[in-house]
């Protein structure tokens, strides 16, 4: 029953993710479309990639800063590994990709619940730095950005009830843990329970517990540089584009990495249709916005599945070299006993 729905939920989400693709593009002329691809100028996509690799080995670096407390010995090429691997089945499956991270990382000293914990702080983290964003790229040009980010941002969300429902879970969330915690001594579940959202909870809390809290800072800032230099890079490829500037390229970043939480594989449509629209208020046409949101989406994705690949063949081949080579003095134990 339980795969009978985790298979309904994804058909769900594909399926959503095909009408927001099909909102997006049906009303485009790919005539003009094409003549904007065809005049790109490509030295700026290939700086596109360089700051998008860039922004991945930023959270190579926070997220080993943050499991240090709990383990010290979890070297940056796994961290980068299971970042890739999660990465390339997020792409897929949102969701699954913080499940791989944290399994991948896993030891007897630093329990799943405790790399899950990390990964949650991870993503305050992002939340605070997409706050800075939004407080900047709007205080600089409320007049511009203003009306939109209200009409499809927060209207949509308000109108959804996001934020009662945010309450309501977090309501819920709080009850089952106190119950939990108060029943931890009559019940075998409670205990186990308990004791793993206190692991939970301390991998949440791992900033408190760093040696080096300012790096973990200056690796978000530096994260999220590097997004808003990627969009600057797609800006500067398109010579419709090119006169927008540094705030401007703030202000999409943004729009893109909000329309990136919309529970749809990769965030596609949603982050075309909104991206688009925020092109738009530069009296752009919707075939230029298309544009400018495939070749930031499409690129990007093509980086993070190529990247994905290439770890997961390292990991499976490391993992068959070891089982080899656990393997090897076994057979010469009964070569010998045989000889």
């Amino acid at each position: 029953m339980k795969k009978l729905l985790n298979i309904a939920k994804y058909v769900l989400l594909f399926g959503a993710a095909v009408l927001l693709v099909y909102l997006a593009f049906r009303k485009v002329d790919w005539e003009a479309f094409l003549a904007g691809l065809a005049q790109t100028r490509w030295m700026w996509v290939v700086l596109f990639c360089i700051f998008s690799v860039l922004a991945l080995f930023g959270r190579v670096v926070r997220w080993k800063e943050l499991l240090a407390p709990f383990d010290s010995s979890i070297g940056a090429l796994k961290i980068w590994d299971a970042n890739n691997i999660g990465n390339l089945a997020s792409a897929a499956l949102p969701g699954t990709g913080e499940i791989l991270r944290c399994g991948y990382v896993s030891s007897k000293k630093l329990q799943f619940d405790k790399a899950l914990g990390t990964m949650l702080g991870e993503r305050i983290w992002d939340l605070i730095a997409i706050i800075v964003l939004a407080v900047v790229s709007l205080s600089l040009q409320w007049d511009r950005f203003g009306g939109y980010f209200k009409d499809n941002i927060v209207s949509p969300l308000a109108s959804a009830g996001a934020g009662w429902i945010l309450l309501a879970v977090i309501a819920v969330a709080a009850v089952f843990i106190a119950l939990m915690f108060k029943f931890r001594e009559r019940s075998d579940f409670c205990r186990k329970t308990a004791e793993s959202i206190s692991r939970l909870g301390a991998g949440i809390l791992a900033f408190t517990k760093s040696k080096n809290k300012l790096l973990i800072a200056v690796a978000t800032f530096f994260i999220w540089f590097m997004y808003v230099l990627m969009c600057f890079c797609i800006i500067k490829a398109m010579p419709s584009l090119s006169g927008l500037t540094l705030s401007d390229a703030a202000f999409l970043s943004l729009v893109g990495n909000i329309a990136s939480v919309v529970p749809v594989p990769g965030g596609i449509g949603a982050y075309h249709y909104l991206v688009a629209a925020a092109v738009g208020l530069y009296g752009q046409s919707w075939e230029t916005g298309l544009l400018f949101a495939t070749l930031n989406h499409e690129i990007h994705a093509v980086i993070v599945i190529v990247l994905g690949i290439i770890s997961y063949i390292k990991v499976v081949r490391d993992r068959s070299r070891k089982h080899s080579d656990v393997n090897k003095p076994e057979d010469n134990i009964y070569k010998n006993e045989a000889e």
